[in-house]
């Protein structure tokens, strides 16, 4: 029997405490300015499973800063940063190692190393950890048969236009299954053709793998595309949702000097009467 003036037991405290442990990313009250003015301030929001999470906003706002912040390359000042239900804020480097391996990166304009084959680029992190040469080979090839680059196997990034290094970007974070994805501007410098390619490759990774992701961009004509839009296996290809209706899973945030001005769907997104968010719509 429970002694009187014990504290109860709360169900929804305890769901609420389960629920955010469950979600890959939960920001709270996160703030960060090297030394300087807020460039992040008081940053609150979360990505939920299989949710994808398309952070809007023109240069300069944050919003690389924050994808940083996600998987533990940056630190805030203040707040809280939790990553697979662990707190990353002050967590020691080595041991965010294993917590980083399981989320895939995809850097502004590819980062691939230019001294490897597009195999070797692929498996970096499975040749780091040993992985057999020919358990490696299977992987590659049927990543890269996901993203339609089956050809570039043994090819180095020099011969590889510049859609075709967006796309070993992306299997190489998709290599080692990732619970979590982050997008720092996909399609960034690339003309608008290869951007459709591109988006249409991370809607097929949204729709097959269900992967929570966090997408930053600038592009407007990109996040409408992917939430007005799901991936048809058996056309093999994207294909636009019926007329009206948008992708439930896929959310917008938009950030105005630092501070978070929206969270929220498509449809509310549309209709916010916030002035920055109306201008950049514009």
């Amino acid at each position: 029997m429970m002694a009187t003036g014990s504290p109860q037991p709360d169900p929804a405290a305890a769901e609420q405490k389960l629920a955010a442990d469950l979600r890959p990313v939960v920001f709270r009250n996160v703030t960060i300015g090297f030394n300087g003015p807020p460039v992040l301030d008081r940053i609150g929001f979360s990505v939920a499973p299989a949710e994808t999470r398309i952070l809007l906003g023109p240069a300069g706002v944050g919003k690389s800063v924050l994808l940083k912040l996600a998987n533990g390359l940056l630190r805030p000042e203040q707040g809280s940063i939790r990553l697979f239900g662990k707190e990353i804020s002050h967590m020691p480097e080595e041991w965010l190692f294993p917590l980083r391996s399981r989320a895939g990166m995809v850097f502004q304009e590819g980062a691939l190393f230019d001294s490897l084959t597009v195999r070797d680029n692929v498996a970096y992190q499975l040749i780091q950890e040993m992985v057999p040469d020919e358990e490696i080979d299977q992987r590659v090839r049927k990543i890269l048969g996901f993203v339609g680059l089956e050809e570039a196997f043994s090819l180095y990034p020099s011969a590889l236009s510049g859609g075709m290094r967006r796309r070993v970007a992306i299997a190489r974070a998709l290599i080692r299954q990732p619970e979590l994805l982050l997008y720092d501007s996909p399609t960034g410098g690339l003309d608008p053709i290869t951007c459709t390619t591109i988006i249409e490759l991370i809607v097929k990774q949204r729709d097959v793998y269900r992967t929570p992701s966090l997408l930053v961009t600038h592009r407007l004509q990109d996040a409408f595309t992917m939430c007005t839009h799901r991936y048809d296996t058996e056309q093999g290809r994207m294909v636009p949702l019926p007329q009206g209706e948008t992708d439930p899973n896929t959310t917008f945030l938009m950030l105005e000097e630092g501070r978070l001005i929206f969270d929220g769907s498509l449809r509310e997104l549309l209709h916010s009467e916030n002035a920055f968010v109306r201008e950049f719509l514009e």
